[in-house]
């Protein structure tokens, strides 16, 4: 079954409410809907009806970012270096966690609400799991890792980087390092 496309202007309430979330997000701010409502310049029974749970609307903020992902490790699965795609997929993976604080919101949370993210990360682990596998064939990745190993370091890595310094870089490098480490131990 398909959905009707929507009113011109709902898609513009849709486009400014996500537009405030990303922005709520990116401060560090919690996402309260009726302080996104007052944000947004709408009612917050528009915000309700587009999104009827923080949670919703953090999911929609994420959505760009984890789609990038997906692409991300599709393109790493075509690489021939096994060891590159997978260590590049990572590094990407942090990278986007340590800009986006969405996206580490999003995969640490123990369910999703929208079944657009389900179908997203659903794909994103299922890609990540195959670029593991290939490490795992080549014999360059301890046997015993697997993608539900790495998925909640990575978040891991991302929460101890973020919670050392304001500064981006400084969380990107200190996310870097973190990571090398881990990577470090998953050779053989």
């Amino acid at each position: 079954m398909t959905t009707a496309p929507m009113r011109k202007d709902a898609a513009r309430n849709w486009q400014r409410i996500a537009e405030v979330g990303r922005r709520l997000v990116d401060e560090g701010s919690p996402l309260h809907l009726n302080e996104v409502a007052r944000l947004a310049s709408v009612g917050v029974a528009t915000v309700y009806r587009h999104f009827p749970t923080p949670e919703a609307l953090m999911e929609a903020v994420a959505t760009p970012g984890l789609e990038a992902l997906v692409t991300r490790a599709e393109q790493a699965l075509a690489e021939d270096d096994v060891w590159r795609a997978l260590t590049g997929f990572l590094h990407s993976t942090m990278d986007a966690q340590l800009t986006d604080p969405s996206i580490t919101a999003v995969r640490s949370a123990p369910r999703n609400v929208l079944p657009h993210t389900t179908e997203l990360t659903t794909t994103l682990d299922t890609l990540a799991a195959h670029l593991l596998t290939r490490a795992h064939t080549a014999g360059i990745v301890r046997e015993e890792i697997t993608w539900e190993d790495l998925r909640p370091l990575m978040c891991g890595i991302a929460y101890a980087a973020n919670i050392h310094t304001e500064d981006q870089q400084e969380r990107l490098e200190s996310g870097r390092r973190y990571l090398a480490v881990t990577i470090r131990g998953m050779r053989p």
